[in-house]
């Protein structure tokens, strides 16, 4: 039995960043003989262990073959004749198909340190083709490492594409989509995540409503960057600097302007109501991928009501006060701070403005803050029953609201 450490562990030690998981390959074992040893098996599809001490993953050494279409469509075989170069030819991209033996020695028979040094996310094999969930992968990791001027190898591109052209991509099951996409929007630029699935054409697939956000044009005087499908981008990154590692923040921010890609012909640059639009084609990607209610839930307000936070200053104090209720945000009060990071990150996410300062944030979380502290008991006291104490905090928070500062 020979036991290594692989993939990212490997790969994240080479970077000098943290290693967050450690998976191990076991060469030369039984699944018999991992148990005798202690190990809790946990894998379903193929031999996967916990070991006793430390919980960490161990999997036995294994080969897959191609079987049908999607992310299922594959026989694995585990057994002690399987190598360590057989299992790591497996794997997707090079940078991930390292291993370290228990003396430290690296194996690296697909050359991924020098990929690394290169800064370049190629596939290992032409068996890259054989899953599409490889295609979100590819495009994840280079929303992780753009930052460090990774790129996709022109060659795994090419691939990516072939994938969307054979029709594999057309396989890919929801929920892989999601999980993907929701690590994707965690990452430091997932702009480039957005940005390598159109380049390979899998953006009109998995996200059409996002897609057909590029080549909208946008008013110049608030957009430099025209293009409706570059403004998202710079507003995912921008979510991704104001909230890091907040997939939440970041995927209002990939859905708010959907609606722009309903704007009649004739009618723009402009997009009246696109914040009304943009509802449908919303629901029909949360529909699809579903993601988590909270998550479909906020970004429809974020949608709905962002321009409203922009033009904050010019509203009523009673306006305000239907954008607090709008939220749900006096019963779900931890929804206004990632709400309006991603306005913020709207506003911002715009050519000549990501430094501008956004002062709008500032007063509606005073705003709230004054109207939260209304409570129901002193009109309780005062003899009020029912509607007439609702009505009663209500005209109490509208005048906390228009105490509150707004300068500019």
């Amino acid at each position: 039995m020979r036991i290594y450490l692989v993939g990212g562990a490997v790969r994240d030690q080479l970077l000098h960043r943290d290693v967050v998981d450690r998976d191990h390959v076991v060469v030369g074992a039984t699944p018999d003989e991992m148990l005798a040893r202690g190990f809790r098996p946990v894998g379903k599809d193929f031999p996967v262990f916990l070991h006793p001490e430390t919980q960490e993953e161990y999997a036995l050494a294994r080969t897959e073959r191609k079987t049908g279409r999607g992310y299922h469509g594959f026989a694995f075989q585990a057994d002690p004749s399987v190598t360590l170069e057989e299992d790591l030819a497996r794997r997707d991209l090079t940078i991930n198909a390292m291993a370290r033996g228990e003396d430290g020695a690296l194996v690296d028979p697909f050359h991924g340190a020098r990929d690394l040094a290169a800064r370049v996310l190629r596939h290992v094999s032409p068996a890259f083709v054989e899953d599409p969930v490889r295609v979100l992968r590819a495009a994840r990791f280079a929303a992780r490492y753009a930052p460090l001027g990774f790129r996709i190898a022109d060659e795994t591109l090419a691939l990516m594409r072939r994938m969307v052209d054979d029709g594999e991509v057309d396989h890919l099951v929801p929920e892989r989509v999601w999980q993907e996409t929701r690590k994707a929007l965690a990452e430091p630029a997932p702009s480039a995540f957005v940005r390598a699935l159109r380049e390979c054409g899998a953006l009109r697939v998995v996200f059409p409503e996002v897609d057909a956000l590029y080549g909208v044009p946008q008013r110049a005087e608030f957009h430099p960057e025209i293009d409706t499908g570059v403004h998202v981008e710079m507003v995912l990154d921008m979510a991704a600097r104001l909230a890091p590692g907040d997939d939440l923040v970041a995927f209002c921010a990939l859905t708010h302007d959907l609606g722009k890609a309903l704007t009649p012909h004739d009618e723009l640059p402009r997009h009246v109501m696109h914040e009304q639009r943009g509802l449908a084609p919303l629901r029909a990607l949360c529909a699809r991928l579903k993601p988590p209610a909270e998550y479909a839930a906020l970004a429809e307000r974020v949608c709905r009501h962002h321009l409203e936070v922009h033009r904050a200053f010019e509203l009523r104090a009673s306006t305000v006060l239907k954008l607090f209720e709008a939220l749900d945000a006096f019963r779900r009060p931890e929804r206004l701070h990632p709400f309006l990071l991603a306005c913020e990150a709207d506003k911002r996410g715009r050519l000549g403005f990501t430094d501008a300062e956004y002062p709008q944030a500032e007063f509606l979380r005073a705003a709230f803050s004054a109207a939260a502290a209304i409570d129901a008991a002193p009109f309780v006291a005062q003899g009020l029953r029912g509607p007439d104490i609702g009505e009663a905090m209500r005209k109490a928070r509208i005048r906390a609201i228009e105490t509150i500062d707004r300068g500019k």
